[in-house]
């Protein structure tokens, strides 16, 4: 980390005046020693609010901390929601770099032979521009036809200025956990190396490439639900670690209400199908694209009356195993129904809280949280900030972070706000609770065993002619064990009638004693 990067940052924190976030009596003299020796350094925006300076401040970082408030907004188990409101608003505008010299990459990563060969009409003049990376559109001779498609290509040394900022990062929220009066519940240590797993994974290409591989499988099943959701094609021959080549798609979007309006798209629809998209890749395939907001989803209006979701850039997705699709399912229908002792007792069942939390006391703090919100026309209520307010209830009663839940939780947020910007009058409780009743009810009811007994019956076929040998082994065992059994038994005895004599005779000579000593006395 280079001396003047640190610099420009503790610069940066000091002039929109955000060490007053921590409290002066709060610090160490040497903290305060410090502080007055950068005097020069004085909050330049005192008309602000503190919200507004710190989302000015993590604009001005640069590209590295602008993700990082990107994801940040999402936290708002966290954040005060002033501060979510105003890091919601960043902008991933980034000034992009030199086209020639993406091209140069792409042909190092491919090799110039293929890029002369297959790539025609290459466009040096980007399509996009992010923190990350950029696009460019090309053409594609593929299997003998010509494909309109895009590259994406990281910014040339990228990795090193994510690496550096990180670390800058994590002193940060060293300084944060120690001295700032709220800082253990607010985690940052844990907020930062959740964002460096995150960021760093977006730096592999070939990551994001497999994920809207699996994506585009799990919505290409010849199933009609599936139709709901389009997942471009990944030409991964193509593709490298820092280049991914994929098909352009030429959609609106999602955030262009007015437009989407004009070409007459069924608007309700449209809303309802990203609510069942969320929840089909959620319940149904334990895979969902956790990073959906307005700049990542279009729609493919070209059918106003059946219109798709289009979704891309798949670097971050999220997954859940069996239990967690179960135990949140049934806490969703539990919540529906106002269920609030079932709600507390799945927490605990699942190990999300102690096993030692009072049930009792658990159900009374969500009934206090969740019944005023149920008070709302249903309509009104937001699914997400349901969710939100469950997470920090069972935070206080010492539940630890649960990652996949967090990613959960954002998708869903981001969900339900385009769904309700499309359709104000969305009741998202309406649309998700047939679905969530229809799934739990195939993964515990008699279809349910007979899709397990289905499924292992390759498994039991396989052993079923080892089956006699396997009885028989287990009976000879059986035969030893109860040899081995009966004979510790014998041996107990043999020492407790050896331990009762010892006693005995113990006892008798302790009274003898006894009695010799009051006749001499």
């Amino acid at each position: 980390m280079s001396s003047q990067r640190l610099y420009k940052i503790v610069k940066t924190f000091l002039e929109y005046g955000l060490d007053e976030l921590v409290p002066k009596e709060s610090l160490p003299w040497y903290a305060k020693l410090g502080r007055l020796s950068l005097f020069w350094f004085r909050n330049k925006h005192k008309d602000k609010s503190t919200a507004l300076r710190f989302r000015l401040a993590i604009e001005s970082l640069g590209p590295v901390f602008i993700k990082f408030g990107q994801m940040l907004s999402t936290r708002r188990d966290l954040l005060p929601p002033d501060f979510a409101n105003e890091l919601a608003l960043l902008q991933d505008q980034v000034v992009p770099f030199d086209g020639e010299q993406a091209q140069q990459l792409i042909i190092d990563a491919i090799g110039e032979d293929v890029f002369n060969d297959f790539f025609v009409a290459f466009d040096t003049q980007p399509l996009a521009s992010a923190s990350i990376a950029q696009v460019h559109t090309a053409t594609l001779k593929h299997n003998d036809a010509e494909k309109n498609i895009v590259i994406k290509v990281l910014r040339p040394g990228i990795d090193k200025v994510i690496s550096a900022d990180l670390k800058v990062m994590s002193r940060f929220a060293g300084i944060v956990a120690k001295w700032l009066p709220d800082g253990k519940r607010l985690r940052p240590k844990e907020v930062v190396e959740e964002y460096r797993k995150t960021i760093l994974d977006e730096l592999d290409l070939t990551r994001e490439a497999a994920n809207a591989i699996q994506l585009k499988r799990n919505f290409t099943q010849g199933r009609p639900q599936d139709k709901v959701l389009y997942v471009p094609e990944i030409y991964s021959e193509y593709s490298s670690k820092n280049v991914l080549v994929m098909e352009r798609i030429y959609g609106i979007g999602v955030g262009e209400v007015e437009t989407l309006q004009q070409l007459g798209v069924d608007m309700k629809l449209l809303a309802e199908r990203g609510v069942e998209v969320f929840f089909t890749q959620v319940f149904r395939d334990s895979f969902f694209h956790a990073d959906m907001h307005p700049g990542n989803v279009f729609v493919n209006a070209n059918n106003p009356a059946d219109p798709t979701w289009i979704a891309i850039d798949c670097g971050i997705v999220g997954t859940l195993n069996q239990d967690d699709k179960r135990y949140l399912a049934e806490n969703f229908v539990a919540f529906f129904n106002r269920d609030y002792r079932k709600v507390a007792q799945l927490h605990v069942d699942s190990g999300w809280v102690p096993q030692g939390t009072s049930v009792d006391e658990f159900e009374f703090a969500i009934r206090t949280v969740c019944e005023p919100i149920f008070n709302k026309p249903l309509a009104e209520i937001s699914f997400g900030q349901v969710l939100v307010n469950l997470f920090n209830t069972a935070r206080r009663f010492n539940m630890e972070v649960q990652p996949q839940l967090v990613l959960l939780q954002k998708t869903l947020l981001y969900i339900e706000g385009l769904g309700r910007q499309l359709y104000p009058q969305l009741d998202l409780w309406e649309t998700a609770k047939p679905f969530l009743e229809s799934w739990v009810k195939e993964q515990m009811g008699i279809k349910a065993v007979f899709e397990k007994v289905k499924d292992n019956l390759p498994f039991w076929n396989e052993k079923l002619p080892e089956m006699p040998d396997l009885i028989y082994d287990y009976l000879q065992s059986g035969k030893e064990n109860n040899k081995q059994t009966s004979l510790l038994i014998q041996s107990l005895k043999v020492q407790q009638t050896k331990q009762h004599k010892t006693l005995l005779t113990t006892i008798v000579g302790c009274t003898v004693l006894i009695c010799l000593a009051i006749v001499f006395s």
